[in-house]
């Protein structure tokens, strides 16, 4: 017997972010770009309904923000766009480029309510808008970022930061945590685990049958035969050649300075398993900034993030560029789809 197919597309969740922030606006202009998509996705922003009016109101062209509930029906980006007000935030937290501890604590109740939906299944992916993480934490709320309190929200030990632009992928084996420490907190295990895991999204989410996976090394010239620094002899190398047997197509250490280089002007791999954050990211920002997306990969549910931070420096001015909030709507979109074919064909 077959499966029934979707009817109705994707319900997505985007929530707010740091109400003094940029994400009330590049929400808006995100929901009016993608309201004139065939099959466009629906939204419902998790935040405050008040501050979305505000945002609008500055705004030309966007859809109207229209209260939403949990258990309507969702509101198509042609008529509206959707909001679960689940705070009453003052004049004060909504002021753009003045960030409060009520609004830091504000962005982290719509993280936390939109996670809950996506692990439910009331909605099919959560995008989130940029947060302070130094208001979030001046709230009470003490987490490094979005990943580590969705993981923990989710109970996944396993988990990875994963940036997506048109161009370049890249996961990262450590994320927010000092230089210093890179080199004690690299195992064979967590190196490995990070290839693990960006294969099976490459495959479950991308649809990429055999991903052909590029491994940095930690040091320059990849260590040159321990010369440099030995983490490439006993702990990468070992970790590519487990990955191997298992049947993944990964290949390093590389050079990093070398890496990134395009061969006719394009990589000669799918996604690449950096070492730690700058080491991936000054690369993938360099190329991709307007269009990188930040991907949690290992959580039981897809949650994508626009790669750039609140600009309270700009915000309130209606000049913040969307491609990135844009690019994160997207690729949620694609991966819950792709998601749905996947359980689709399961149950047939």
């Amino acid at each position: 017997m077959t499966a029934p197919r979707r009817k109705t597309p994707p319900l997505l969740a985007i929530s707010m972010g740091d109400p003094a922030g940029v994400g009330p606006e590049v929400i808006l202009k995100a929901a009016a770009a993608l309201a004139r998509r065939r099959g466009a996705p629906s939204i419902a922003v998790v935040g405050d309904l008040s501050a979305m009016r505000v945002a609008a109101s500055r705004l030309r062209d966007v859809p109207a923000p229209r209260e939403w509930r949990r258990g309507e029906p969702p509101i198509r980006l042609a008529k509206g766009l959707g909001v679960l007000s689940i705070s009453s935030l003052s004049a004060r937290a909504i002021r753009p480029a003045h960030p409060t501890v009520e609004g830091g604590g504000a962005a982290y109740d719509y993280i936390v309510t939109g996670a809950r939906m996506a692990m439910g299944g009331e909605v099919d992916a959560l995008v989130t808008a940029p947060i302070s993480k130094d208001w979030m934490n001046r709230a009470g709320h003490h987490f490094p970022g979005h990943s580590e309190l969705l993981a923990q929200m989710a109970r996944t030990r396993l988990w990875r930061m994963m940036f997506a632009g048109g161009e370049l992928t890249v996961a990262l084996v450590t994320a927010h945590i000092g230089f210093a420490k890179v080199a004690t907190a690299l195992t064979q295990r967590n190196v490995l685990d990070t290839i693990r895991l960006l294969a099976t999204h490459l495959r479950g989410t991308l649809g990429i049958a055999r991903p052909r996976i590029a491994v940095l090394g930690l040091n320059p010239h990849a260590g040159e035969s321990g010369m440099f620094g030995d983490e490439e002899i006993r702990v990468i190398a070992p970790a590519i050649r487990r990955a191997q047997r298992d049947g993944i197509d990964a290949y390093g250490p590389l050079a990093p300075d070398t890496a990134f280089i395009r061969t006719a002007g394009a990589f000669n791999f799918d996604a690449a398993v950096a070492m730690y954050h700058d080491q991936g990211l000054i690369a993938l920002k360099t190329l991709e900034f307007d269009r990188a997306v930040n991907v949690t990969i290992g959580l039981p549910f897809v949650r994508t993030s626009p790669d750039h931070g609140t600009a309270f420096d700009i915000a309130g001015k209606g000049i913040a560029n969307p491609s990135s909030m844009i690019a994160a709507v997207e690729y949620a979109w694609r991966a819950a789809i792709s998601r749905d074919k996947i359980a689709r064909r399961a149950a047939a």
